[in-house]
């Protein structure tokens, strides 16, 4: 066999970007379609295909890179009509009369971005979806921490209640196109290249409907609406909730789509959150820490709790208290103190004998 390297013009390090742009480039150039009758054009094509098949699979690849052509048994006995990667698994064998060079050429065009379907071949368009939706919800921390029920209001196109989501005029699911298979348009081919036009018989519908429901447009109608969303308690900044087929109606009764809640949450003037714990700073009179004694704060949700402060305790230390934050989190004090700015004689008297030690 040929060095397929040589072949596609590329080197042994190409990669495999690389490999199938050598390939895209080479399979149209020599496609049998635009060399009608070249014998040249057709070897070329089949080499091409056969190098391509060759290091597109990561095993054959290997293979020859190690052992060469000896890999794939050519020079070793095969007929010059025998498949050159005969002792592969899966090996290819380029045979011209039963390729479908179409279906070739559809994958090569895809793979540009053409859409290449062809008429007889045409598969049935799927089922309609309604288009989702996306609506922001703003929140305060204290409502994250309780949850909440939030009423969203909006307009969007809703299913015909006249003709139940299907507009015609009896209210029944109108058939598919034959002719586009409920596609809406249809595909021909001309040699190399595939045209796509509206169907003539359904007007681009897809369906065909003999008389229109006066009511709507093809199964819907533009509506305002209201959801109620239930906001889970310890919901996060950013999350988002999902409502299925709570989004737009979908023409011809198709299944709708889906609703969607974007949480976002004011900031607190007290806490600041870091997942599900809470942060908070607090001032303490200095000879409490010294001494030792109380505090008392209100928590996220409202209560006052009373704060153990331990002698001796540090300015910026933190206090932990467990199960006061978020759902799920704790409640964490950093200790502030107060420095008097005016003290009565006795104070100052009493902070000099503290000096003095």
């Amino acid at each position: 066999m040929k060095n397929p390297y040589e072949i596609l013009g590329i080197s042994k390090s190409a990669s495999d970007a690389e490999i199938k742009a050598a390939y895209r480039k080479l399979v149209l150039k020599h496609h049998p379609d635009k060399n009608a009758g070249d014998k040249n054009s057709e070897e070329k094509f089949k080499e091409i295909n056969n190098a391509f098949d060759v290091l597109k699979d990561p095993q054959k690849k290997a293979a020859y890179d190690q052992f060469g052509a000896a890999a794939f048994g050519a020079g070793n006995g095969a007929s010059a009509g025998a498949n050159p990667f005969g002792n592969m698994g899966g090996g290819f064998e380029f045979n011209m009369n039963n390729f479908d060079m179409s279906d070739m050429m559809d994958e090569v065009l895809k793979s540009f971005g053409f859409n290449t379907g062809r008429q007889g071949r045409q598969s049935a368009a799927p089922e309609p979806r309604g288009r989702d939706m996306l609506h922001e919800v703003i929140i305060d921390l204290s409502d994250a921490y309780f949850g909440k029920d939030e009423t969203v209001r909006f307009s969007s196109n809703v299913k015909c209640e006249k003709c139940h989501g299907h507009g015609t005029k009896d209210g029944k699911a109108a058939p598919h196109c034959e002719t586009c298979r409920g596609s809406g348009y249809v595909r021909s081919r001309n040699g190399f290249f595939a045209t796509e036009r509206p169907c003539s018989d359904c007007n681009g519908l897809g369906r065909n409907i003999k008389e229109k429901c006066a009511a709507c447009d093809f199964g819907v109608a533009h509506k305002k609406r209201e959801i109620n969303v239930k906001i889970p308690a310890g919901v996060q900044d950013g999350q988002r909730l999902r409502l299925a087929g709570q989004g737009e109606a979908a023409p011809f009764g198709g299944a709708p789509g889906d609703f969607y809640i974007d949480v976002r949450i004011r900031p607190h003037p007290v806490f600041q959150r870091v997942l599900n714990d809470l942060m908070m700073r607090a001032k303490v009179p200095f000879a409490t820490l010294a001494l030792g004694g109380e505090i008392e704060i209100q928590a996220i949700d409202g209560k006052n709790i009373t704060v153990k402060i331990s002698a001796g305790t540090q300015v910026g230390e933190k206090l932990r208290v467990r199960g006061k934050g978020m759902p799920g989190g704790d409640l964490y004090i950093q200790i502030e103190t107060v420095i008097p700015t005016k003290l009565s004689r006795s104070e100052k008297k009493a902070l000099e004998e503290f000096a003095k030690g």
